[in-house]
């Protein structure tokens, strides 16, 4: 469902847009989708699967939160 939020949101920095507010695994796919690096390794791959099963009931949103983190780190995005 659209609307699952995290308990702590998470902000990221992208290269060439201001920093974005993420509130949960549907704001992330978006990221994931539309803002992330062209590097995208393992942690991208899992990050995009662990939010689609959150949205699905099949995971945790929480989950979901440690996989968007651990992507982000991976490309070395500022979070903040």
């Amino acid at each position: 469902m659209a609307t699952e939020r995290w308990n702590s949101p998470v902000t990221v920095g992208f290269e060439g847009v201001d920093a974005r507010t993420v509130n949960g695994p549907f704001d992330a796919l978006k990221c994931l989708a539309d803002l992330w690096p062209s590097s995208r390794g393992l942690r991208y791959i899992k990050a995009r699967s662990t939010c689609r099963a959150a949205l699905d009931g099949r995971k945790s949103v929480e989950e979901a939160r440690a996989e968007f983190l651990a992507a982000a780190e991976e490309a070395k995005l500022k979070l903040h």
